[in-house]
């Protein structure tokens, strides 16, 4: 109780949640509506097809994806190329052709 007679009331701040904690539902539901972003990289030497995402932007999507691509080369991987697809889309998330 303060001098006045009031309870005071002390607030205990929370720790933050990460923005994909509270993204990862409305990610799912998105790609079980098939409204999700995804896209297909395809790559040669080896040849393998990857999946990246979803995301429930397209603009998301766009900023995630180069340091994946970078990674991608730096492994090596030949001719990679990709496309941005609005789809449903489930495990495998990645596909070789071997």
């Amino acid at each position: 109780m303060s001098a006045n007679g009031v309870f005071a009331a002390t607030m205990t701040s929370l720790p933050p949640v990460p923005m994909t904690t509270l993204f990862q539902p409305l990610r799912s539901v998105a790609n079980g509506l098939g409204l999700a972003w995804w896209a297909r990289v395809e790559t040669r030497q080896p040849d393998v097809t990857y999946w990246f995402g979803p995301y429930v932007r397209r603009s998301s999507l766009e900023e995630a994806l180069p340091p994946f691509l970078a990674d991608l080369r730096s492994e090596g991987a030949a001719d990679v190329s990709h496309a941005l697809l609005r789809t449903r889309r489930g495990e495998p998330f990645t596909i070789s052709a071997d």
